[in-house]
Parts: C-alpha cells; structure tokens; sequence
C-alpha cells in the first residue's frame, strides 16, 4: 500500500502483483514518477502564487498615504494566506501604523457573528426559527406573532428601521440622539414596539433590516441568559482563537489596537469615528481585525462551530411564503421601468456569485469605516477588506483582488471605482438600505 500527499490531500493507493520483482519494481517506479510530477505540478502552482502578494500589494500601496488613515488587507487561497497586510495608521493622533492585529469596527459585517449566534442556540435547542417574536417580548404589539427569528435572519420580517423611527421623533419633538446620547439596543426595541404595523406582512417581501438584527442581539441575551457580548466571546470568539475581537459597549470593555474613524471634509480626512446609532451591538457592534478573521474564515471552512448540514440554512438563498425570489426593494430614484434585480440572501451572507464564481460575501458601513468580507467558497479564495475612511471602496477593492486571484478560473471584469465620492453612493436599486450612520 502507498500513501502520497497531493496538493495537501492524502491519497491511498492499493497495488497488487502478481507476477514477480521485474514487474514490482516497474510499477513502484512508475507510482514515484506520478508522486513525483504531482509534486512538480504543485511546486508550479506555488510558484505563480509566489506572484500573487506583490500584485495585491501594487493595488493598496498607492491608494493611502503613509501618515493617513487607510486600510488592513487579508487574502487566502486554499488555507494559505496570500497577503496579511495593513496601509496607513490607525488615527490622526498617535499616527500608530495599521497591521494584522488593529481593530476596526465591522458594522454589518458583524451580521453572519449574530446570525452564528442564533444558529448555535438553534444547535443548543435553546430556540427554533420559527420562534414568533412574541414569544421572546411577551409585550411586543400584535404584529410581532406573525415574525419568525427566520424572518429577522433573512430581511424578510417587515420591521421599521431604527434610524427613520429616530428621525421621525426627533423631526416631531420627541428624543433627540447624539454621538454622546446614543441609542442603546433596549430602546430600539422600545421604538418597534410603539410602532401599530410593520412596514408589511413578514415574509412577502425583502428590506434590508438593522432593526431585525438589534432585536437578533437581544434574543439571543434572552435565550442564552448571558449578554450578547458574553455569548460571542464564549462560543465563537474563544473556540476559534480570536483573541483581539470584542463586541464593544463603552465603559463596559476595551478595544485593543483600536482604529478610529476617518471621513473627508473639506478635502481632508478628520476623526468621524460615532454617531447616535454606534452603541447599538447586533446589526453592527464587533470589532475585530484581519488576524481573526483569518481565523473566522478557517473556522467556517473546517465546520469548526457548526456541521455543514446546521450552517445549510444561512448559505441558502430565502424565498418569499408564495414560493416566489425576492427582489431588491425599487429605488424611487431610478429611472428604469423595468423590475429591480433579484437578491440572494441567506442567514447574514449575501450570496450572489460573482463571475460565476460561487460567493458568500457582506459589506459594513458605518460612520468612519468601510468594510467587506468576500469568501469564493468553489475556489478557496477569501478577501478581507477593512478600512477607517470612509473615501475607500473595500467593496471595489476586494474584487480587484479577486480578479488577480481567479483569473485563471474565469474571465476579469472591470470593478468599480477604488474611491468614493464625498457621499458614498447607495446601494444600486436599494432605497432603504443603510450604511449605519
């Protein structure tokens, strides 16, 4: 019996012979010729990967000055980190450098955390997504019996959002919030359930919720009997090693090698690093660096937390009840008569391919950052994008790199611009998305 490894992959191969030494030896021969051109084979695929680092370098190394804000770069290729680097300093103050380890703040990235949440206590039998939202906030209005934690997870739950509540009460007198008065998760709760009626029956259509998320958090305190915080540190961020990322609340924990946030005015970059909604947790709360999640990755490709079969669900495009895709909700500014495209969404993943390339992927926005993990899962390719200035494009970025890493698997497109204008713009066809303020 002979074992040879292959492109990291152990092979057994069982001979038999049943004629004498000559033919033995011809067929072991033959059997190290083909271990041999394997290995040769792989030495070549090595060697044009050894390319790889400089090419991503070339794209990020003139994009931020030295002394200003910027960006931290991860890129995998079949567990083998292609690039692990950091352009640019962390603030304007101390002008400390970016690296492997600076904590950004995800934003929406921090979605698939709260969803792996959820699916863990689903996994713990401590709750089942067809749990109604009643059922979690006893007080909640009628409306919320008819709410799914599945409906949270996908988008698909009609919930208000937060941030248009927030305007509407402080435009009519009510409480006004403020980078130093922010809104915690327990009153934006407090706003859902002072509304009479979600936006529309859950399940009929998709809107990018925040709301859904802060409420996701809060469930998962209720069903876990630990904070939010607590939860994640313990069965996500311990297990895997990520040793630098946090779920923040201030004046509760710190931040390690902590970036702050940037924005342009007045064609300068200036700290813009909270705003009213930044103490929020669920839809946006984590911090965390390209070191852990590398390690985030690994743990998704190794079914490290879950088995493949429990992750199924949040790699699963939703459908509507009648059986219908979802389309992206119509921006009342666009021109086009025809019908918005289809979105494919899943448990905190978005999951149209790219380039035919299979994708799982989210993008953050927040007051002062940019962010976006792209994970190729058919190619073993990951791109991890995070950024404390809000001028940069991860999202255009992270498929510039793409391009470099799969162009021998498919054809390159021209990806869009690296760098915002002022005002970054919405999300093509989606009016009611938000980056979080």
């Amino acid at each position: 019996m002979c074992y040879a490894e292959i492109n990291g992959l152990s092979e057994c191969y069982a001979f038999r012979f049943p004629g004498g030494g000559a033919m033995r030896s011809a067929l072991l021969v033959g059997s190290i010729l083909f271990v041999l051109a394997a290995l040769s084979l792989q030495g070549v695929a090595s060697s044009s990967d050894s390319a790889l680092p400089g090419q991503i370098d070339s794209i990020f190394s003139g994009l931020v000055q030295p002394g200003d804000p910027g960006v931290a770069v991860l890129v995998k290729k079949n567990g083998n980190i292609l690039s692990e680097a950091g352009y640019g300093v962390r603030d304007l103050r101390s002008h400390a450098k970016i690296d492997r380890q600076t904590n950004f703040r995800l934003a929406s990235v921090t979605k698939q955390f709260t969803a792996m949440a959820i699916m863990l206590l689903v996994h713990d039998g401590k709750l089942h997504y067809e749990d109604r939202l009643n059922e979690f906030f006893p007080d909640f209005p009628p409306y919320g019996k008819d709410v799914t934690i599945r409906h949270l997870l996908n988008h698909t739950s009609g919930l208000a959002d937060y941030s248009e509540i927030m305007e509407q009460q402080e435009k009519s007198g009510g409480p006004k919030w403020s980078q130093e008065h922010q809104i915690q998760d327990e009153e934006v709760l407090a706003l859902l359930k002072a509304q009479p009626a979600g936006l529309f029956p859950p399940g009929t259509r998709w809107e990018y919720s925040n709301s859904g998320y802060v409420v996701l958090g809060l469930v998962v305190a209720k069903a876990s009997g630990m904070p939010y915080r607590e939860f994640l540190r313990k069965r996500v961020f311990v297990p895997l090693k990520m040793n630098h990322s946090v779920v923040y609340q201030n004046g509760i924990n710190h931040i390690r090698d902590r970036a702050y946030g940037h924005s342009q005015e007045n064609d300068k970059l200036v700290e813009t690093d909270q705003s009213a909604t930044s103490a929020t947790l669920g839809d946006g709360g984590i911090y965390s660096n390209i070191e852990d999640l590398a390690k985030w990755d690994e743990g998704l490709t190794r079914h490290t937390l879950l088995s493949e079969q429990e992750m199924a669900p949040a790699l699963t495009a939703v459908k509507l009840a009648d059986g219908s895709e979802p389309r992206w909700p119509r921006d009342p500014r666009s021109t086009d008569p025809g019908e918005p495209p289809f979105v494919q969404y899943g448990y905190g993943w978005f999951l149209d391919p790219y380039q035919d390339h299979a994708r799982n992927y989210h993008d953050g926005g927040t007051r002062g950052f940019r962010t976006t993990i792209q994970r190729f899962v058919n190619d073993g390719v990951t791109v991890v994008v995070l950024s404390n200035r809000t001028d940069l494009n991860p999202d255009a970025l992270s498929l510039k790199v793409a391009d470099i890493v799969l162009s021998d698997q498919g054809s390159v497109r021209k990806t869009g611009a690296l760098r915002f204008s002022p005002s970054p713009p919405a999300c093509p066809g989606l009016s009611s998305w938000r980056a979080r303020p």
